[in-house]
């Protein structure tokens, strides 16, 4: 069974000391979205999340719109088990295979042949299973010998060859994407992009949160518009993002 599932899922992050000038100043630089809260005289909580319900079987091909901030990466992470809810219930069902950025399940004092083993083990895969795929990973990356060295060595577009290498060897269940895949020079990106419709069109269910809505309309068939951390808009893609478009239109003119 395949099956990811949210009732009415929060998620927040206290921050404490909140009166405090250097706090204030925190916030608006490293700015987390959602909503601000006050729970005490020196408590603020960051609101990111309020009254998720989504409920995806397999098939579901999810998209994801909205604005900076309006906690598109936060519900990627909840769904892949990074961040736990602060009150309500997820049901997740199947393996979850969470491209959201290059670093997790990644050591840097390890090689690249080792980090293959890694990034197996933090989506669930066995080392002995990972192993099948070490060789496959390392031509599609095309290190060379860069495979046997600390991945602390290489550069950012090396480390994404390899991290959408080993995320992307095997059968997909549950497929949880991000915006993250931005660096490599153009012929790795034409060969990656053709792995990774590949990949998206062999799972079982995809959740992809993007700004490019050429991206979601192509890969998607269900759409939700978060804003300020809540469900502003459900149903089909084309319903969703026609929503959002309007309602961003509507804002520039506001201002």
């Amino acid at each position: 069974m395949v099956a990811l599932i949210c009732r009415d899922l929060d998620v927040d992050f206290p921050l404490y000391r909140g009166g405090s000038r250097s706090l204030k100043k925190f916030i608006v630089s490293k700015s987390t979205g959602g909503r601000l809260a006050r729970d005490g005289a020196d408590i603020l909580t960051v609101k990111a999340l309020s009254n998720i319900n989504l409920e995806l079987k397999k098939g579901d091909r999810l998209g994801i719109v909205g604005p900076n901030g309006a906690g598109k990466t936060t519900l990627l992470k909840v769904l892949a088990g990074i961040y736990s809810p602060s009150r309500g219930e997820l049901i997740s069902e199947g393996r979850v295979t969470a491209l959201l950025t290059t670093t997790m399940g990644i050591n840097p004092d390890a090689t690249g042949r080792e980090n293959i083993i890694l990034r197996g083990i933090f989506m669930d895969v066995r080392p002995n299973v990972m192993e099948r795929y070490i060789d496959d990973v390392a031509e599609f990356s095309g290190l060379g010998d860069f495979i046997d060295l600390p991945v602390k060595t290489y550069s950012s577009g090396m480390l994404v060859r390899l991290c959408l290498a080993a995320s992307t060897c095997f059968a997909p269940e549950i497929v949880l994407m991000d915006e993250w895949l931005s660096a490599g020079d153009a012929a790795f990106l034409a060969k990656a992009q053709k792995r990774l419709s590949s990949y998206v069109e062999n799972s079982s269910m995809l959740v992809l949160a993007s700004h490019s809505l050429t991206l979601i309309r192509e890969w998607c068939n269900r759409g939700i518009y978060l804003k300020d951390g809540r469900i502003a808009a459900s149903g089909s893609i084309d319903e969703v993002i026609d929503i959002y478009e309007a309602d961003f239109a509507a804002s520039i003119d506001a201002g």
